[in-house]
């Protein structure tokens, strides 16, 4: 029986099953491996104080997700598919483990931010193509 989000320990296993999903995705693996090169040993603790503090309120992240995403927009450009797919992941991965208050907390949370952050990025994209047409 599944039960509701309670601690860093529940956290933990969010973080971990869902990159183990991302690091065999089609659309999402190279994003991470090949593009961002991402450091998995400093990334997984990172993600693990960002989501108890997202979820628990713990204040246990410090960094600002969003200049690390648009510095991948210049590498690399992210489009709505790639936050569709994480989406679907993330959320996935919760309704796979947990049920309850923290649960549906944590899913709101995850698509307001990844909202945000597609939104932001999209704008960026789409001012940048904008000025290009205009030279």
């Amino acid at each position: 029986m599944k039960k509701d989000i309670e601690n860093r320990t529940d956290i933990e296993l969010l973080v971990d099953r869902f990159y183990t999903k991302v690091v065999v995705d089609t659309l999402l693996a190279p994003i991470f491996g090949e593009i961002a090169k991402v450091n998995w040993s400093t990334h997984i603790p990172a993600m693990n104080n960002f989501w108890e503090n997202v979820i628990l309120f713990s204040g246990t992240y410090e960094g600002n997700p969003m200049n690390l995403h648009k510095h991948l927009q210049h590498i690399a450009p992210l489009r709505e598919a790639h936050f569709d797919q994480w989406d679907q992941l993330f959320i996935g991965t919760i309704d796979e483990l947990f049920v309850g208050e923290k649960a549906n907390l944590a899913k709101q949370r995850a698509l307001s931010i990844s909202g945000i952050i597609q939104k932001k990025i999209l704008e960026q994209v789409s001012r940048r193509d904008a000025k290009e047409q205009s030279s």
